[in-house]
């Protein structure tokens, strides 16, 4: 197996731009807060951070909103530890 690096999610201009058009959200609170997220953090992100963003996009909005003001924490599939960090991350931005 190969070792993932930040370089992997960077390189690709295409992974980028879907990530980027995914964070658009119906919810204009999400919508300011992911993408404002992205313009703050996107080239430094990590593959692996590249996915718990893109498990909490997974979500509805009122379910991501929810996280993202600690009113509730991941459960199930996206109760994983580096989920947990991103949500931090997001949480103080």
């Amino acid at each position: 197996m190969t070792e993932t690096t930040n370089r992997d999610h960077q390189a690709d201009p295409a992974n980028r731009a879907r990530l980027r058009w995914r964070a658009r959200r119906g919810l204009l609170e999400n919508d300011l807060i992911l993408t404002r997220f992205l313009d703050a953090h996107e080239t430094g992100l990590t593959d692996e951070e590249v996915d718990a963003f893109t498990r909490l996009l997974d979500l509805s909005d009122n379910a991501l909103m929810d996280l993202v003001l600690a009113r509730s924490e991941p459960e199930g599939e996206i109760d994983l530890p580096h989920v947990h960090a991103l949500l931090a991350r997001l949480r103080r931005a």
